[in-house]
């Protein structure tokens, strides 16, 4: 159990791990209520921009460390708007088209990740989560071997673009 809820939000007894099911999970001893620890929906967009595609650094990563642009799905939006929602946020761009590419898992942040080619126009200006960014020539992406990098992977093969994976340093 990854979780570090300590108390149930109804009652606040302490929370004990029973089998639900066919898995452990948190569970209010009195019945009250039950942590599901469900994947949270994370939208990407793999975002076109005059022809290359834009990946941006966070804040909090390291120098060198680019990606697509992703976000939570609010309440009450479909995924297609959260994707255009979290594009303006972080870079001012205008959502045009948007098509679907694929649902990926992401288990080690519990996240399923719903992935946008989202063609963009605008100016860009990032907002402060995103300390810069680049645009680079789709034929030259090199994807990573995790959730968005698949969805871009599977991207560049449905435009008939070889693909070859980024390879981390160990």
């Amino acid at each position: 159990m990854t979780s570090e809820l300590r108390y149930c939000p109804v009652c606040a007894e302490s929370l004990t791990v029973a089998m639900v099911g066919d898995r452990e999970r948190q569970a209010c001893p009195t019945g009250h209520w039950t942590h599901w620890d469900n994947p949270l929906p994370v939208v990407a967009a793999i975002v076109e921009y005059e022809g290359d595609i834009l990946l941006a650094r966070n804040a909090a990563w390291p120098e060198k460390t680019f990606s697509v642009i992703t976000g939570f799905l609010e309440r009450d939006e479909t995924p297609e708007q959260g994707v255009a929602r979290e594009l303006k946020e972080e870079t001012n761009l205008d959502a045009g088209p948007i098509a679907l590419i694929g649902v990926y898992e992401f288990m080690r942040k519990n996240e399923l990740i719903l992935a946008y080619h989202v063609q963009a126009n605008g100016e860009i200006r990032l907002s402060e989560e995103l300390l810069e960014y680049r645009l680079i020539a789709p034929e030259k992406m090199r994807p990573w071997r995790t959730g968005t990098g698949f969805a871009m992977a599977d991207w560049m093969r449905s435009r008939g673009l070889a693909v070859e994976f980024l390879e981390w340093p160990t």
